[in-house]
């Protein structure tokens, strides 16, 4: 069973009855985002070593009950739920629990209660119910964002959740418009880079180049088609999800055995991906095909003519004001640890205010 839907039927079958026999006048919303693949539906055996199982995440409209609704669902929860425990233990890893059987006594339930504002401060540093400007959409990670709009919504009386799962749900078309096209600057940076490390016999040089094209590419191609794109560890089978042309391509780039052919498929890769920019008709059309490197012998697509001809289109003037350079926060670093954590990346807010 996979981890959404095992989380559903956990809440209506199990929690929402002990909540509305106890708590009946407590309203509240219920859901399974954030975290978690099984929040992405793609969840797997392996994913259920380590923090996977019923759980639900409840938003009150204050924490006045909490702590009464929580000791009361470790009491009154059963300690299987569709021959899985309820009960998370430790594990090896200091902070890290796992689903465990357990004989007698209170669960330590995933049933984990909040306050919506909080939560959201929490995940992304600010309550977007309250306001999202255009710096808080550029230096917010798309992961988080797809936390917050993938998973399931179960219940919600109160309509706070749905409204900022709405408000999430995608880019405002200018921002949007600015996210493109720091990807494409992205490719930009590097794509003359394959030809010139393979021709000087540095095989090692160009395989890394290649390979942080093909994920820069992989990575428009999500903006292009609208979807946030996960991280690291999941960006490979969302990918496969898209159905995009260019995708064998970009396996054979990987693959290639030397430079030469590596540049043949990234250059098919390049077309496709231009082409996908031309169709979506939101800039006037640009040439697809590729050409010399200044008369170098290196063939490019000069991904800054379409990182240009988007920040063109944009009519936002906080969005024009911004120096090429000052891109959105996946087009800055892609380090795990900093753009998991809210107090780091919200410092970038600066950037935006004296770009």
């Amino acid at each position: 069973m996979q981890g959404l839907e095992l989380s559903r039927r956990f809440y209506f079958e199990a929690v929402r009855p002990i909540l509305e026999r106890h708590f009946p006048n407590v309203e509240h919303a219920a859901a399974l985002i954030g975290y978690g693949s099984e929040v992405l539906g793609i969840d797997d055996e392996r994913s259920q070593d380590h923090e996977w199982g019923p759980r639900v995440q409840v938003f009150l409209r204050d924490l006045g009950p909490a702590v009464d609704i929580e000791l009361l669902l470790a009491r009154e929860l059963p300690r299987t739920f569709a021959g899985f425990p309820t009960h998370f233990g430790p594990t090896e890893e200091e902070g890290v629990a796992r689903i465990t059987a357990l004989d007698a006594g209170p669960v330590a339930h995933r049933v984990q209660t909040f306050v919506l504002g909080e939560y959201l401060r929490d995940r992304i540093g600010v309550d977007p119910l309250a306001r999202f400007t255009v710096a808080d959409w550029l230096v917010t990670p798309a992961q988080r964002l797809l936390e917050l709009t993938a998973g399931e919504v179960f219940a919600d009386p109160i309509g706070d959740l749905t409204r900022v799962r709405a408000l999430l749900s995608w880019y405002p078309h200018d921002v949007w418009l600015f996210v493109m096209a720091g990807h494409w600057a992205r490719v930009g940076e590097l794509e003359h880079l394959l030809g010139r490390t393979g021709s000087r016999g540095d095989e090692l040089g160009s395989r890394i180049v290649a390979a942080s094209l093909v994920r820069d590419l992989m990575r428009l191609a999500f903006v292009q088609e609208r979807r946030y794109a996960p991280y690291w560890k999941w960006l490979g089978t969302a990918y496969a999800s898209l159905g995009r042309p260019e995708a064998s391509a970009l396996e054979t780039a990987l693959s290639a055995a030397d430079w030469h052919a590596r540049e043949d498929a990234l250059v098919e890769a390049y077309e496709h991906v231009a082409g996908a920019h031309n169709a979506l008709e939101v800039t006037e059309p640009v040439d697809p095909t590729v050409r010399q490197f200044w008369g170098r012998p290196f063939r490019v697509l000069f991904a800054d003519r379409f990182a240009d001809a988007l920040r063109a289109a944009i009519s936002d003037q906080e969005l024009r004001a911004l120096r090429p350079g000052a891109e959105a926060v996946d087009a800055i670093s892609d380090g795990t640890h900093f753009l998991t954590q809210p107090k780091l990346w919200r410092q970038l807010v600066g950037l935006y205010d004296r770009a």
